[in-house]
């Protein structure tokens, strides 16, 4: 498809018109066998590209029962029981985003209590956790059971199951995805881009998820982190071989080191997972034990960095793809567990960015908002839900909020530009670049340009 974009404002600057021919922008087009869209004046920007998210796990979530909402006991008990309600007696339940404060970290019969009647799973809100109750444990059989199976005292299951998604993937009924759904959804959030951050992505997720975007389900841009398995396919680009690394269960510096020396042979970087110090430490160890980080290495959440390790960072190279969007989400819970004098290393932005770090933003989706223009407004305020403040020193500037969006898929630390050239995947906002600013909203989105095809026009 072949598009000109007639009165729209690049960066909110003077108007022009712009066309865009086999997906790429263009010097200039003569109008014939051009699409003409009248901008009327919006500001024209780089589509979004969410740099960390779960993409299945987004598109289950939204067919399962969150019980982030529940604050204690009865208040689980009562929304599950109501889940139970809709679904036919012996069927398998989903729910997800349980918050240990409302009554304690479940078990088997924590959820034999909760859901007699059906095949339940119960998924905590950091997504290292899932339990399941008897009934579910039934329909294993005699499976043998993983390493991340937890076992009471005398080696029975608690039905606690740590870090086995895959596992569990390959044994219980997968929840059916909406993925044009989905696609849309992010659509109209101007999301034109995703790096799914699965560490345990392979063949059959990569085909899923590529078939999605073939089809045109998910018309965003796919790069697909993942295991040693996962190759080159149709529908997506491959990423960074993913370390998820899990201070629960360390591994140790020489098997890291040897996972990075295999991803190089490869022709791949890699990406770990490090949210607590103890990760972010391992993770620099192996890669100095490797060799030294190599180009397109990436740091993942970043969730504790100490000042004492942000040159270390910066001299190595290495890309940071954080989540403003928990100091929103988690930010009162960080003030309520966090001692205050480390509120400074979590989850840091201005710091890293004066240092010179490459710094990129993704939802973490969906253990965070899927919106992104959450996770800016959150990135510019540093304010928890509640109001309070989280470390103001660490805050950016709005345009410097956007700007974590628009790094390039495959190179993130590469700036995407409205140039000659570059892939037409854009977003028109109502407004103008001012406007668009001042309040952060995807509310001013009018159309998602994917490829030079729009996607998303506003009604």
């Amino acid at each position: 498809m072949n598009l000109i974009l007639r009165q729209v404002r690049p960066f909110g600057g003077a108007l022009t018109d712009m066309a865009i021919r086999d997906g790429l922008i263009v010097a200039q087009a003569d109008g014939r066998g051009f699409v003409e869209y009248d901008g009327d004046g919006a500001t024209l920007l780089p589509g979004l590209h969410d740099h960390h998210l779960h993409i299945a796990a987004l598109g289950a979530r939204r067919a399962s029962l969150d019980l982030a909402p529940c604050i204690d006991g009865e208040e689980v008990v009562k929304a599950v029981a109501a889940f139970a309600a809709q679904h036919p007696l012996g069927s398998w339940l989903r729910a997800v985003g349980y918050d240990e404060r409302a009554a304690g970290l479940p078990d088997a019969s924590d959820l034999d209590r909760w859901c007699p009647d059906h095949a339940m799973r119960l998924q905590d809100r950091t997504g290292a956790l899932w339990v399941l109750n008897r009934r579910a444990l039934a329909v294993l059989g005699d499976a043998p059971r993983p390493p991340g199976c937890e076992r009471d005292g005398e080696g029975r299951p608690t039905g606690r199951f740590w870090r086995e998604d895959a596992w569990l993937g390959a044994h219980v009924p997968r929840q059916a995805i909406d993925f044009a759904a989905l696609g849309r959804d992010l659509a109209a959030l101007g999301v034109t881009g995703l790096t799914d951050a699965g560490a345990t992505n392979g063949p059959a997720m990569a085909h899923t998820l590529g078939e999605a975007h073939l089809a045109g389900a998910l018309p965003q841009h796919l790069v697909l982190m993942g295991s040693e398995r996962l190759g080159e396919g149709a529908g997506y680009r491959r990423g960074p071989l993913k370390l998820l690394i899990d201070e629960r269960a360390p591994p140790g510096v020489d098997a890291l080191a040897g996972r990075i020396v295999a991803a190089r042979a490869a022709g791949r970087s890699v990406a770990a997972h490090c949210v607590t110090l103890i990760e972010l430490l391992l993770y620099l160890a192996a890669l100095d034990t490797a060799g030294g980080a190599r180009c397109g290495d990436r740091i993942e959440h970043g969730g504790v960095i100490p000042a004492a390790l942000i040159d270390r960072i910066a001299a190595m190279g290495l890309i940071v793809a954080t989540n403003p969007v928990f100091i929103a989400d988690r930010g009162d819970r960080y003030r309520a567990e966090i001692p205050a004098a480390e509120w400074p290393d979590l989850y840091r932005a201005a710091s890293l960015i004066d240092a010179g770090v490459a710094l990129v933003a993704g939802s973490d989706a969906p253990y965070g908002q899927v919106d992104p223009w959450a996770g800016m407004r959150a990135a510019t305020s540093r304010r928890a839900a509640s109001g309070a403040s989280l470390s103001p020193q660490e805050r950016v500037s709005a345009d410097r909020a956007l700007a974590l969006y628009w790094g390039h898929g495959e190179a993130p630390d590469r700036q995407r530009r409205l140039a000659v050239g570059e892939p037409a995947d854009l977003i028109l906002l109502r407004g103008g670049y001012r406007d668009v600013l001042a309040d952060l909203s995807a509310d001013r989105v009018m159309a998602t340009i994917i490829g030079g095809k729009p996607v998303h026009i506003a009604h």
